[in-house]
C-alpha cells in the first residue's frame, strides 16, 4: 500500500460505516478505505460462496454530455463509443500519444448524449484533465461526481437474489456489461451489471448522502444469506484469481494494450490518440501470462522470472490462491519465451521455484 500523510486523504461517504464496523482502514490511493473486517481468507471465500459488499466510492465517476459526447470519447479513448447502444457498458483505456496506457475505465452510455466513465481513483484527475483537453474543439461538458454519489458494489452467488429483494426491476433484464436506471431500497439508483471479481453482481451508485441507508439496506437484505463486508484485500484476490489486470501492476504508461493482452479493446479504425503509434506496435515484444506453480510459496510482484539462467519477464501481481490453494501471478514476459506449457524459474524471497505458463483466468466461475 502506499504510504500517504493521513490528513490529505480523502474520506468515501461510508467512512464512518467502516469505522463502526471495525475495519482495518489504510491510505490508498488517496483515499482512507477499508483494508479488511475480519479476515481476507473469510471475506474472500464469502464472494466466491455466497455475497460480499464492497465500498467503491472511491472510483472516479466523470459524466462525458453534450451533442458531441460521443466524438470526444471516439477520440479520447482507443474504443468507439459512439456505436455502443444506450445502456451498454464497454471496458476501454486512455493512451498516451506512444501507446502507453494512462487508465484502464469503463464506458456506460446512459442517453444519446451522455456517458458515464468510471476510472481508478489514483488517475481521476489526469483522466478528468485529459478527456477537457482532448475534447477542447468539441461541444461536450464533463463533470467530475466522484465526491457528490457513491458507488457500492455486491458480488457474488447470492447477489443477485439479495439484489432483488430490494428493487421492483427484473435483473435478468440487465446483462453482464450493462446499466440501468433503477430504485433500489426507495433511493434512485444507477445499476450496473459489472464487477472485479469474477463473479456475477452489480454495482450501485447513489447520491452520497444515500450512501449509508443504501450499505444498510443491502447489508440486512443479505445477512441471512451470508453477504459480508469486504475489503481491498479481498477484492485483490478476487481479481488476480479471475485474471483481471490493475492499474500500476499489470497496466502503466509504460505498458502497451497490446502488451498487456489486452488488444482486443482497441479499435485501429477510428482516429484516437495513441493510434498512429499503436499501429506499428501491434507485435509486442513481451506480452502478459497468466502462471501457477506449486506448494504454498507465492512470488510476489517484483520477482524476477528467467529461463536458462537469463531474465526473461517480471511478476506484476501473485499471491497463493485461496480458492485454489495454490500459488498463482500475472507477468509480463519476452514473447520468445510466453508460450503456453512453458516452465520458467520465479525468484521467490532467493529462492527459484517452477511456475508454469496457462491460460487465464485462473477462476472462472461455474
Amino acid at each position: 500500500m502506499p504510504i500517504e500523510d493521513e490528513m490529505t486523504l480523502h474520506e468515501t461517504a461510508l467512512l464512518s460505516v467502516h469505522e463502526r464496523a471495525g475495519a482495518n482502514l489504510v491510505p490508498f490511493a488517496g483515499w482512507k478505505m477499508p483494508l479488511r473486517y475480519t479476515s481476507d481468507l473469510a471475506e474472500h471465500r464469502a464472494v466466491r460462496t455466497a455475497a460480499g459488499l464492497f465500498d467503491l466510492s472511491h472510483m472516479a465517476q466523470l459524466e462525458v454530455s453534450g451533442p458531441d459526447a460521443a466524438a470526444a470519447l471516439d477520440h479520447a479513448l482507443v474504443g468507439v463509443y459512439s456505436a455502443m447502444r444506450i445502456g451498454k457498458a464497454k471496458y476501454s483505456m486512455m493512451t498516451l500519444p506512444d501507446g502507453g496506457i494512462i487508465d484502464d475505465l469503463i464506458v456506460y452510455r446512459l442517453a444519446e448524449d451522455e456517458y458515464l466513465v468510471i476510472a481508478n481513483a489514483a488517475n481521476r484527475e489526469r483522466v478528468r484533465d485529459e478527456l477537457v483537453t482532448r475534447s477542447e474543439a468539441l461541444t461536450v461538458q464533463i463533470i467530475d461526481h466522484t465526491f457528490s454519489r457513491a458507488m457500492i458494489a455486491i458480488q457474488g452467488p447470492r447477489a443477485a437474489d439479495i439484489l432483488a429483494r430490494l428493487t421492483p426491476v427484473n435483473l435478468t433484464e440487465i446483462r453482464y456489461y450493462a446499466i440501468s436506471t433503477a430504485e433500489v431500497a426507495g433511493i434512485p439508483a444507477l445499476l450496473a451489471r459489472t464487477g472485479y471479481t469474477g463473479e456475477d453482481g452489480f454495482e450501485v451508485i447513489v447520491p452520497a448522502d444515500s450512501a449509508e441507508s443504501m450499505w444498510q439496506a443491502l447489508s440486512d437484505a443479505g445477512a441471512e444469506d451470508g453477504l459480508v463486508p469486504c475489503g481491498l484485500a479481498s477484492r485483490d484476490t478476487l481479481r488476480l484469481e479471475a485474471g483481471m489486470p490493475l492499474y500500476g501492476h499489470e497496466l502503466s504508461e509504460d505498458v502497451t494494450p497490446y502488451e498487456a493482452n489486452l488488444g482486443r479493446v482497441v479499435n485501429l479504425e477510428h482516429d484516437f490518440v495513441g493510434r498512429d503509434a499503436l499501429s506499428k506496435l501491434t507485435a509486442p515484444g513481451r506480452t502478459l501470462v497468466a502462471l501457477v506453480g506449486e506448494g504454498r510459496r507465492a512470488a510476489r510482484a517484483g520477482s524476477t522470472l528467467t529461463a536458462d539462467g537469463a531474465d526473461v519477464g517480471e511478476i506484476t501481481s501473485g499471491v497463493l490462491s485461496p480458492t485454489l490453494g495454490y500459488p498463482i501471478a500475472l507477468a509480463l514476459v519476452d514473447l520468445a519465451h510466453a508460450a503456453e506449457g512453458t516452465v520458467l524459474a520465479a525468484d521467490v524471497r532467493g529462492t527459484e521455484l517452477p511456475m508454469t505458463i496457462i491460460p487465464a483466468p485462473f477462476y472462472r466461475r461455474s
